[in-house]
């Protein structure tokens, strides 16, 4: 147990240093936490409504952060490249989240044009409906995107490895909530871009 404390710490330590430079997606990070966990509560309630606002909050301000807001460009503080950094992520690079959110998008195009999937669902009445397909849609998309994830990851690295990222991306809205709640303040005061070794020094 204490070997996967210290590796989900450091996937999470490697994950902000290397990918949580702009202010402006660490504050994004902090609005989709909020969402996530307002939708983990939700979930046991109305799981089609919890998806819809996962991923239709939560997971486009998460990734509009990473897309539009951080540097990809050389990073001196780790020194290294984008492509270095993109080579050896563990989950989800910029190139598997363009595939990800590729198949969100899709989603909802493929139950418009057959709402009863090929048969396999029930004709919905109405929009509503329609949308509560979209939310399930959605949810057995993001379940099967962890485990496909941390299933490759058990043939390319190890067993551990890919239950350690599989932990990490369930509780990160708990993490990125408490890392990043500083941080719209400070955007606000006209601060652009942070340091891990400040953030690190912080939360020791």
């Amino acid at each position: 147990m204490t070997g996967f404390r210290a590796q989900l710490a450091e996937q999470r330590w490697d994950d902000h240093r290397y990918y949580h430079h702009s202010l402006v997606n660490q504050s994004l990070h902090f609005v989709s936490a909020c969402t996530f966990l307002v939708a983990y509560i939700i979930l046991w309630i109305d799981p089609a409504v919890a998806s819809l606002l996962a991923w239709g909050v939560a997971m486009t301000s998460r990734q509009a952060g990473h897309f539009f807001f951080e540097p990809k460009s050389y990073d001196h503080v780790n020194q290294a490249t984008h492509d270095h950094k993109e080579e050896i992520k563990i989950g989800y690079n910029l190139f598997r989240k363009v595939v990800l959110m590729s198949l969100w998008g899709a989603v909802p195009v493929v139950l418009l044009i057959s709402p009863t999937l090929f048969g396999t669902l029930v004709e919905p009445d109405g929009v509503e409906a329609y949308l509560r397909h979209v939310g399930i849609g959605w949810l057995f998309l993001g379940v099967g995107a962890i485990a496909f994830r941390s299933i490759h990851l058990f043939f390319i690295h190890d067993i551990e490895t890919g239950l350690v990222w599989a932990t990490k991306i369930a509780t990160d809205p708990f993490s990125d909530f408490k890392l990043y709640k500083g941080a719209p303040k400070r955007l606000l005061k006209g601060e652009r871009m942070d340091y891990p070794d400040e953030v690190e020094a912080a939360a020791a």
